[in-house]
C-alpha cells in the first residue's frame, strides 16, 4: 500500500495510508526507501486480530479517522533524506575497539565484532572478481539502495569472510537483488530467516563443512558467509531491528548448507543446484526464507518403504500456516526444505528411487484432511483474503486442481502443490539417521538460485590465498 500511496503523492494526489499500531515505525523507514520520508500515515490502534469488531470501530473512529481527515487536509512539513558517505568516503578512523563501538552506535554492526574494513582489505576481496568495483549488481528494497562490488566487498571484509569467498558473496547478492526472491519482504513478522544452499567445487575448494554439524557454526566459510548475508540486509537494503524489521521473536542468521556431492554421486541422485537448472559441475547457490528448523531424530528403516513414512508424518507435522503459500496469499510458492542425511538418502537410494521418485512418494504421503487445511489458510488465521473451501478455491482458479477432486472435507490433499516443490538437499553426519525440515516463507522470499562466476585466474589466486 506504500509503494502505491509514494507513486499517488509523487504525482500531486493526496493521500492516507492505514497503518497498524506496531508497524507505524516500519512504514516511516519504508517511506524513506520509497523517496518520500513524508508520506501520510494514519494509525489504527492496537492489531486488528485480536479486537472485537465494536473495539476496532471505536478505536478508529476515536484515533484513526482525524489522522486520515488531517493527512489529506493538511500541508505537511517537507522532511529532507539525510546525504550518506560518499563510497569510498573513510567514516571513521580508530582503534579496533574504537571502530566497533562506532559502526554499533550507528546500527552498521549486528551486534558482534566487526572486522574494520579499511581500503587494503577492501581490495583483497575486490580482486577475486573480474568486474568494476562500483558496477550496480542490484537495487535492494526497501532503501532503494544500489548493491555494488564495492558495499558488497565492504561487508564482507565486516563479516569475517576471507577474500576468496568474493564469488559467491556476488552470486548471492545478484540472488537477493533478483525481484522473485523478494527481499523487501525480509522484515515481516514471522521473522524467517534465509537458507543459503552450496553446490559444486568450491565447497571442496573453500573447506565448508558438508558433514557432522552442517547446520551449526565452528567453520569459517558457512559462518561468515551466513553473517554477511544479514549484514547486506541491515546496511545494503536497510533492515533495522525496532524500525522495519518486524520479526515477532526474529532469529539469527543461519550458516551455508553445502550440500554432501560425493553422496549425491554415489546414489546418482541430482542436487538442488541442478534441480533449479544449473548444469552439473557448476558453482552455484539457492536461497530461500525458512519459518523454523525442525530435527526428525532418528529415522528407522532398511528400506525406502520404512523410511519414508516418518518423513511424510514430520513434514505434515511441522507444517502450518505456510500452506496460505500453497493456497492463498501466493498460490504455489510454498518450497519446504528436507535435508537427508547421508546414510538416509542411501537407504532410500538403494531402493531404486531417485530423488525425483521420493518427491512423488512424500507428495502422495504427507496429506491432510481439507478441512484442516483450510483452518490454517482463513480459520485459524488471517492469511486468505476470500474465506472459501478448497474446492470453490480450484473451481475459481485460484488453487492446483489437486485441491479440488471432491467436496468431502475429509478428503486428503496435499501440502504443496507439486511434488517438485518439496526441496531435497543431503548434508550432515554421515553415520547418523537423523533428518531436518524447514517448513518454508513462500512468495516472501521465494527460491532463488544463482550461478557463481570465478574470475579468470581462479587457480592462481586460490593457491596464493592458501599460501598467505
Amino acid at each position: 500500500m506504500l509503494r502505491v500511496s509514494a507513486v499517488a503523492e509523487q504525482a500531486g494526489f493526496p493521500t492516507a495510508s492505514l497503518v497498524c499500531e506496531g508497524f507505524v515505525g516500519q512504514a516511516k523507514n519504508t517511506s524513506v526507501g520509497l523517496g518520500s520520508p513524508d508520506l501520510p500515515i494514519a494509525m489504527v490502534p492496537g492489531h486488528p486480530d485480536v479486537q472485537s469488531n465494536a473495539d476496532l470501530a471505536a478505536n478508529i473512529v476515536r484515533v484513526t479517522v482525524d489522522q486520515v481527515i488531517r493527512c489529506l487536509t493538511e500541508q505537511r512539513e517537507q522532511l529532507a533524506i539525510s546525504e550518506e558517505p560518499t563510497p569510498q568516503e573513510v567514516v571513521f578512523e580508530g582503534t579496533f575497539e574504537e571502530v566497533n563501538r562506532y559502526y554499533t552506535l550507528n546500527w552498521w554492526s549486528d551486534g558482534l565484532p566487526i572486522m574494520p574494513p579499511n581500503r587494503e582489505r577492501i581490495d583483497a576481496f575486490l580482486a577475486f572478481t573480474d568486474r568494476s568495483p562500483h558496477e550496480i549488481v542490484g537495487t535492494l528494497l526497501p532503501d532503494n539502495r544500489a548493491a555494488t562490488l564495492w558495499n558488497i566487498a565492504i561487508n564482507g571484509v565486516m563479516a569475517g569472510c576471507r577474500p576468496e569467498y568474493m564469488p559467491i558473496l556476488v552470486a548471492l547478492v545478484e540472488a537477493m537483488a533478483d525481484p522473485q526472491y523478494g527481499v523487501e519482504h525480509s522484515g515481516n513478522t514471522p521473522g524467517a530467516e534465509t537458507q543459503i544452499i552450496l553446490n559444486g567445487s568450491l565447497i571442496k575448494e573453500l573447506g565448508f563443512n558438508y558433514e557432522q554439524g552442517a547446520l551449526r557454526d565452528g567453520f569459517q566459510p558457512n559462518a561468515t558467509i551466513g553473517r554477511f548475508w544479514r549484514l547486506m540486509l541491515r546496511n545494503v537494503a536497510g533492515f533495522l531491528p525496532h524500525q522495519n524489521d518486524k520479526g515477532t521473536f526474529g532469529g539469527t542468521w543461519r550458516v551455508v548448507l553445502a550440500e554432501n556431492e560425493d553422496v549425491l554421486a554415489e546414489i546418482g541422485w541430482t542436487s538442488v543446484a541442478t534441480d533449479a537448472g544449473i548444469a552439473k559441475g557448476d558453482n552455484a547457490i539457492t536461497i530461500a526464507r525458512y519459518t523454523g528448523q525442525n530435527v526428525i531424530v532418528s529415522v528407522v528403516g532398511k528400506n525406502a518403504d520404512e523410511c519414508l513414512p516418518y518423513l511424510a508424518d514430520s513434514i505434515i507435522g511441522y507444517t502450518g500456516w505456510e500452506l496460505a503459500f500453497t493456497v492463498g496469499i501466493a498460490n504455489a510458492t510454498y518450497r519446504p526444505l528436507l535435508v537427508l542425511s547421508p546414510i538416509i538418502a542411501k537407504t532410500i537410494a538403494q531402493s531404486g528411487l531417485t530423488k525425483q521418485d521420493v518427491q512423488h512418494r512424500l507428495f502422495e504421503m504427507a496429506r491432510i484432511p481439507a478441512k484442516k487445511f483450510e483452518q490454517y489458510i482463513s480459520g485459524w488465521t488471517s492469511l486468505a483474503p476470500i474465506r472459501r473451501s478448497l474446492f470453490d478455491l480450484v473451481a475459481f482458479g485460484k488453487a492446483a486442481k489437486v485441491f479440488g477432486a471432491s467436496q468431502d472435507p475429509e478428503r486428503l490433499v496435499p501440502l504443496v502443490a507439486k511434488p517438485e516443490h518439496l526441496t531435497i538437499a543431503v548434508s550432515g553426519d554421515p553415520l547418523r539417521t537423523n533428518c531436518c525440515f524447514m517448513p518454508q516463507n513462500g512468495m516472501l522470499g521465494f527460491q532463488t538460485t544463482r550461478r557463481i562466476t570465478l574470475p579468470a585466474d581462479w587457480r592462481a589466486m586460490l593457491k596464493r590465498a592458501r599460501d598467505r
